[in-house]
């Protein structure tokens, strides 16, 4: 799922070719896109751009008459550009915004169908679509140890929260609490003050980074390689590949359709956090440290 950092490169890109123009129309392909009745979406069409924003991880297109359109890209959701349209029979295709320089067009890949479309009237609509979060890049560290430990949840949770935190998923949250080397299952009332500071650190430090790399590749176009597995990362999507601070094998952690990577010499001080999978099949022979894995490896 796009996060703070690759949502901010694609606001970035599409304020610098949208602002200040006009759109003509707007085609949605498929029926489980458009979430929202009244406003029409009608009633965008013929509208100028006033502004483009980051609500969250959604990006919303801000237009005269106090109209916003509001997407939320959710994991296999994307954007292009271009100048001339899109081929209309993609499978992939889900809406088309056809503004007076170019156009703008949604894919998701898969057959899942999770990205959405809202058109809402008014400032206190489009906030209603915030989940509550502060922004972790303007937040003082006061602000954000009073948001952390609002409630007691795992670390990996509460980074990736976002009626606690603005932006951060799985992928980031990740990258955060390596560079932090805390646990994902710390728990966040549990911390200490110098370990709330060194996350806080982490977070901005990590975010900022990123975005900075996002701009740096997109080079002024559209950003079109918007992925949450990227070959620089220190431990998202990289289970078994060496950390790139000790050398130790990454790990992770399995659950749902998600994972949790982490290095446990790192992070956890050399112990394995349970799988839930894996450790309810091998019960007491799940091992519980690096050394105890690659005893069993031997075997």
């Amino acid at each position: 799922m796009p996060e703070l950092p690759d949502v901010t490169v694609y606001v970035e890109a599409l304020q610098a070719r949208i602002v200040g123009r006009r759109l003509n129309s707007v085609q949605v392909k498929s029926p489980f896109l458009l979430r929202t009745a009244d406003p029409p979406l009608s009633a965008a069409q013929g509208m100028e751009v006033r502004a483009v924003r980051r609500i969250g991880k959604r990006i919303a297109i801000v237009l005269d008459g106090d109209l916003s359109l509001v997407l939320h890209l959710m994991i296999a959701g994307r954007l292009h550009w271009d100048t001339a349209a899109p081929k209309s029979g993609g499978r992939n295709l889900l809406a088309v915004f056809t503004f007076d320089n170019g156009y703008l067009w949604l894919t998701e890949a898969g057959t899942q169908r999770r990205a959405s479309l809202h058109v809402v009237a008014g400032e206190a609509a489009l906030q209603a679509l915030d989940a509550g979060g502060i922004e972790p890049l303007e937040a003082s560290l006061i602000a954000f140890t009073s948001a952390l430990q609002s409630e007691n949840h795992t670390l990996k949770r509460s980074l990736s929260d976002p009626h606690i935190f603005s932006g951060i998923g799985n992928a980031y949250s990740d990258e955060i609490l390596h560079r932090a080397q805390l646990s994902p299952v710390a728990m966040s009332q549990k911390l200490t003050a110098s370990e709330v500071e060194r996350l806080f650190k982490a977070t901005r430090t990590t975010l900022i980074e990123w975005i900075g790399r996002l701009r740096v590749e997109a080079a002024g176009g559209f950003p079109e390689k918007v992925t949450a597995f990227r070959p620089e990362m220190a431990v998202h999507g990289r289970y078994g590949l060496p950390c790139p601070r000790c050398g130790a094998r990454i790990q992770r952690i399995r659950y749902a359709s998600n994972e949790t990577n982490y290095c446990a010499t790192c992070q956890t001080g050399g112990r394995l956090l349970a799988d839930r999978a894996l450790s309810r099949l091998m019960h007491q022979d799940w091992p519980r440290t690096l050394d105890e894995l690659e005893a069993l490896k031997r075997r």
